[in-house]
């Protein structure tokens, strides 16, 4: 089972025969291991706009960049030992000068990668008044959601899977129906049954227990978890769980070699 929603690029899909504590250490590692670029330093070269220096960085490390992790890796893993090279860091710069008033976007940062420039081009940085400008250059690095929210790639979240039996034949099958806020139930000759298409879309509101008490009975798998999985924008989910995967192997291989070191 899986569902996307192609606008946000949000994905839910079943895992079967799982636990808690893996759907755990797989959300985990997505918010924070995965690694994205985000801005990390910024130098003005010039600035008198309303904003000050700080401020105007701060929401520059927020605003999520679209990341190419095939080409640049960790700091603490490049061969540059930290001192910033292409293959860690990249550089971003802006030079505006405000003719009349006018917001400064993302989209007027100029990026020495096609490939990672802002997810929103929308995102306003500041305005400037007639006559104010700002101009600076910005470093961009991979990191990871644990040191700083910034590199998070999205949201992951998950819940067992809501298992519903219909124990007997309630008097208003439609009304029943209709009681659920997620249409889970369908109607065909006054019977009721469940939607397994829908299923996954239940959160156990218990709306439908208490139109006719007795009728419905709602319960959670043990062994079934729906997992979701909504990205920033600077990769795409199939991404994320990828390079989740990725790391949870190799740290399961690094524990089962010091293992082994220690017999």
């Amino acid at each position: 089972m899986l569902n996307k929603d192609k606008k946000t690029g949000k994905i839910s899909f079943l895992i079967k025969n799982t636990s808690a504590a893996f759907a755990n250490a797989l959300r985990r590692a997505i918010i924070s291991e995965v690694p994205t670029m985000a801005i990390e330093d910024v130098e003005f070269k010039k600035n008198n706009s309303v904003l000050y220096d700080e401020i105007v960085a701060h929401r520059l490390g927020l605003m999520p960049l679209k990341t190419d992790l095939k080409t640049y890796d960790l700091i603490e893993n490049c061969k540059c030992n930290g001192a910033g090279c292409a293959k860690c860091s990249l550089k971003l710069s802006l030079k505006s000068t405000a003719r009349s008033d006018q917001i400064v976007k993302a989209s007027d940062m100029k990026s020495k990668d096609p490939k990672v420039v802002p997810v929103f081009d929308e995102t306003p940085i500041v305005k400037l008044l007639k006559g104010q400008a700002i101009e600076f250059e910005a470093t961009a690095v991979l990191g990871r959601g644990k040191d700083h929210m910034k590199w998070s790639p999205g949201l992951a979240y998950y819940k067992y899977m809501p298992v519903i039996e219909v124990t007997k034949t309630p008097k208003d099958p439609e009304a029943l129906a209709k009681s659920c806020p997620v249409n889970v139930f369908d109607v065909k000759k006054d019977k009721i049954s469940v939607n397994d298409d829908n299923l996954y879309k239940c959160h156990l509101c218990g709306a439908c227990t208490d139109l006719e008490p007795g009728v419905i009975k709602l319960n959670e798998s043990e062994s079934n978890v729906i997992f979701y999985v909504e990205p920033f924008g600077q990769l795409s989910a199939k991404q994320m769980l990828s390079e989740a995967a990725n790391i949870i192997s190799a740290k399961m291989d690094a524990l089962a070699e010091a293992l082994e070191k220690k017999k």
